[in-house]
């Protein structure tokens, strides 16, 4: 089954893609956290002048080698002015992290953006992120809808796709990277996936965690941690989220290692998952802020053209093998199959 978009926005996700129709982009659009790995680096508050340097070193020095790069346009702005002119360019809709003045995890729109403003701003997209967990009331989950309904809308009037990163949790148990969450988060994740993939949300690609914690898969624990999923099990949760969406869909690093993410890449293919890129954080950049924070910009700079271009050469030598075309899934508005 194909999905349908307009024509402005199979353009513009062309303009993200690479010449075999994959997504590599490459994603920066962390604010507070990117903030507080800086400072930790440097051993020393760190400025908006600092993480606006940073957005800019990377967007200049990796997307020569990625499809496009996701910003935000808090401090990212000034980043989408250097990067490579063959870069598509995402741009986030939400504030960083999500409200925390009552349960939910509910998302907040950054006050001056607008999907017109990110197509003004040369954007080839909009993303947004959405914390979500399938097993919270009605109350909070039928909140979350409306706002992604409206989101969705809002980005193909402006002939742009849309491009939502979920990311789930356990509204009763706040340790994320705990056993107990890698017991139930396949469920979620897959449930996830069918819930956002109904059209009335226009959601043009989604942006998928992998369905299990890879570190508690067996023969990738570390020593002395028990497994929790074989790797047949892991497997059937990979093909399952798979199966579960007749969207493209792109994984997300989730702050992993660069080793781990490729490995988790392969292991996606070897279980058949359909995937169609990825948009890829820290495990590209994250080691570039030390040098940068406690050495200068110079130093950052060697080291992401350095380390940092062979992170996106070997994802892309990866990608080459193991992501399917997003075009074998998508097809234009008011056409008929032959």
């Amino acid at each position: 089954m194909s999905v349908k978009l307009n024509a402005s926005q199979l353009e513009h996700l062309k303009k993200l893609s690479n010449d075999s129709n994959v997504i590599s982009a490459l994603a920066i659009d962390q604010r507070g956290s990117i903030k507080k790995m800086i400072a930790e680096a440097g051993n020393k508050p760190a400025n908006e002048t600092e993480i606006v340097d940073f957005k800019k070193a990377v967007s200049a020095e990796l997307t020569k080698y990625a499809s496009a790069i996701l910003l935000d346009p808090e401090y990212g702005l000034p980043a989408t002015k250097v990067r490579d002119p063959q870069s598509g360019l995402l741009l986030s809709y939400e504030k960083t992290g999500y409200d925390a003045t009552e349960p939910g995890r509910f998302p907040d729109l950054i006050d001056n953006q607008s999907a017109l403003r990110i197509k003004n701003e040369g954007g080839d997209a909009v993303k947004f992120l959405l914390y979500y967990d399938p097993d919270e009331p009605d109350s909070i989950n039928d909140r979350k809808y409306a706002f992604v309904e409206r989101v969705g809308a809002e980005a193909k009037e402006n002939g742009l796709p849309l491009f939502l990163e979920l990311v789930t949790y356990d509204g009763k148990n706040e340790n994320a990277s705990a056993a107990d969450f890698a017991k139930v988060k396949p469920h979620k994740v897959i449930a996830a996936t069918k819930e956002f993939s109904k059209p009335q949300y226009n959601v043009s690609v989604l942006k998928l965690e992998v369905p299990v914690n890879q570190k508690f898969v067996e023969g990738f624990t570390d020593e002395g941690v028990k497994p929790v999923y074989s790797k047949a099990e892991a497997a059937k949760y990979y093909k399952e989220e798979s199966e579960a969406t007749d969207l493209p869909f792109i994984f997300l690093s989730a702050g992993v290692s660069n080793e781990l993410f490729l490995k988790e890449l392969q292991f996606a293919k070897d279980a058949e998952s359909t995937f169609n890129g990825v948009l890829c954080g820290r495990a590209t950049w994250k080691p570039g802020i030390k040098p940068f924070a406690a050495e200068g910009e110079a130093a950052g700079r060697k080291w992401l053209e350095t380390e940092g271009r062979a992170n996106i050469e070997r994802l892309n030598k990866v990608l080459a093998t193991t992501a399917t075309p997003w075009t074998d899934k998508v097809e234009e508005e008011n056409t008929v199959n032959a």
